[in-house]
């Protein structure tokens, strides 16, 4: 487990060292073989101070699958960079991977604590010193106050149970019997951190915010794997704090599902494309936060596998996203038409990936919501008509942003570019894993 840590810290002094005309091609180069590693931890191991099970495992490898892929898509938008601000940025992508990987694989809930802090300070410095627009210091400033403010409960709650047991909070030791109003500040402390990290709607207005102004490195990260830190953090507080009934999470599933059904309606009005993807993002968490709050073992299949697809699926949307801003210099949905007749092959690729986000077999997003849905039945027959709702919305918006960005004809009279072998690649390996894993979703479930 060690190695691969030890493998990522050395890929700082790499980058820092390496000729200017060597930089991207062997730090990407790095990276893939970094992920290619990563591949031999699904079979989970495990020893005394960091460790991998079958929650962590899944998320750990995709978290390492996307830090070439996020190397590949900042080329184009680095070249034209000082060579100083280009290892800048590759040294802030690679300590973000580093503190994600030992979160997922801490061992204790202080360490997991600490590394989960700590990833908001590259996430942070993506934003500020690389996002494109003028309100990135809003942007960052929203970011670390909701994170920073819903997590102080969080620490108490953590130095509290350091504080009954005597030791570091292991993930496999329940937490002692405790008054009922204890546990209850507990479960909430808990919940209010990795709920305003998810985010569920209501405490979701960073965001947009932090996707629209942040890089497309930062936006593909913070979608496919800071979003997941929330889920997991949840999964791994049910194995540590005692057990309460579901009952006590029924605000929170209602919640989830209705603004999961909320941010989709609000995707339907968006015009900036990033904005829409990131309200994409906010309900399909919706439906990760309920499932895992019912705390049933297909729900909870569900929510991993889910999890695991909307990284892949949101990362693709913003990748393809970002290939059209870097033709068209804007975002506006309506000044991105008809790029059908001009790049063919990105349109395939739009559609591939709307498809997937609609939840389409046999994608390993189908499989997730399956689950997922079936088990909600199972617990409240009701739900199924706030579900259903979600889908349908869910199926209008992937095509409203399919056929608002790829039909119709043109309105900027610019120049446009061919697609490059490096954007298909990155396309490539977005979407081949994901039609892998659902032939063999044992490998997440």
């Amino acid at each position: 487990m060690l190695k691969i840590i030890y493998m990522t810290t050395m890929l700082i002094p790499t980058i820092l060292m390496l000729k200017p005309k060597m930089l991207h091609l062997t730090t990407t180069a790095y990276a893939f073989l970094l992920a290619l590693i990563s591949l031999s931890f699904l079979e989970p191991s495990s020893n005394t101070h960091l460790y991998l099970d079958f929650t962590s495992a899944p998320l750990f490898v995709l978290s390492y699958w996307l830090l070439p892929m996020t190397m590949m898509a900042s080329q184009h938008a680095m070249t034209k960079e000082p060579m100083q601000r280009q290892r800048a940025l590759l040294v802030t992508l690679t300590l973000l991977q580093l503190f994600i990987s030992l979160t997922f694989s801490a061992y204790s809930l202080t360490l997991m604590y600490i590394m989960f802090e700590a990833t908001l300070i590259p996430t942070l410095v993506l934003i500020t010193r690389w996002g494109q627009q003028a309100e990135r210091l809003t942007a960052g400033t929203y970011f670390m106050l909701y994170t920073l403010t819903t997590s102080m409960p969080l620490l108490t709650m953590i130095l509290f149970l350091n504080n009954t047991s005597n030791t570091p909070t292991l993930f496999m030791q329940t937490a002692q019997q405790v008054s009922q109003w204890t546990e209850l500040m507990l479960w909430l402390a808990c919940l209010a951190a990795f709920l305003a990290k998810m985010p569920i709607y209501g405490l979701h207005l960073w965001l947009p915010k932090a996707h629209v102004e942040a890089p497309i490195a930062g936006s593909m990260v913070l979608a496919a794997i800071l979003l997941k830190l929330g889920g997991y953090g949840i999964i791994r507080m049910m194995q540590t704090l005692p057990t309460t009934k579901t009952d006590m999470f029924l605000p929170f599933i209602v919640l989830a599902l209705w603004g999961a059904t909320l941010a989709n309606l609000t995707c339907l009005q968006q015009t900036d494309l990033k904005s829409l993807i990131a309200y994409s993002s906010i309900s399909h968490m919706g439906l990760v936060i309920a499932a895992i709050t019912i705390q049933t073992q297909w729900s909870l299949s569900g929510a991993m596998a889910l999890m695991i697809a909307h990284g892949f699926t949101s990362s693709a949307l913003f990748c393809l996203a970002n290939t059209t801003y870097e033709r068209t210099k804007t975002r506006i949905m309506v000044l991105t038409r008809g790029f059908h007749n001009i790049l063919p092959m990105v349109t395939t690729w739009w559609l591939l990936t709307n498809l997937m986000n609609i939840a389409t077999p046999p994608s390993m997003n189908f499989t997730s919501e399956l689950l997922i849905a079936s088990s909600l039945f199972n617990w409240c027959p009701t739900t199924v008509i706030i579900f259903g709702l979600s889908m349908l919305i869910t199926a209008s918006y992937s095509l409203h942003m399919f056929l608002s960005t790829q039909m119709g004809t043109s309105p900027l009279n610019t120049h446009t570019t061919p697609t490059h072998s490096r954007e298909h690649l990155l396309m490539t390996l977005h979407t081949i894993p994901l039609i892998l894993i659902s032939l063999k979703p044992e490998l997440v479930l």
